[in-house]
């Protein structure tokens, strides 16, 4: 998957394995029980964000 991506494949993948995503991702999508939360480049969502969901996930997994 991550060859596929340096090429420019487009894909779209549900993981919760946080350094694959942000290490290929040119944007992440944010959901919680199936709604979208928020929507942004990795590194504003994983290390910037400022909704207490998300920044909670984060807390429990990084």
């Amino acid at each position: 998957m991550k060859d596929l991506a340096q090429y420019g494949m487009t894909m779209a993948v549900v993981t919760h394995e946080i350094g694959f995503a942000a290490e290929v991702a040119d944007r992440i999508i944010f959901m919680d029980h199936g709604q979208k939360i928020d929507e942004g480049l990795p590194e504003d969502i994983i290390e910037k964000s400022t909704n207490p969901r998300i920044r909670d996930f984060f807390s429990k997994v990084l």
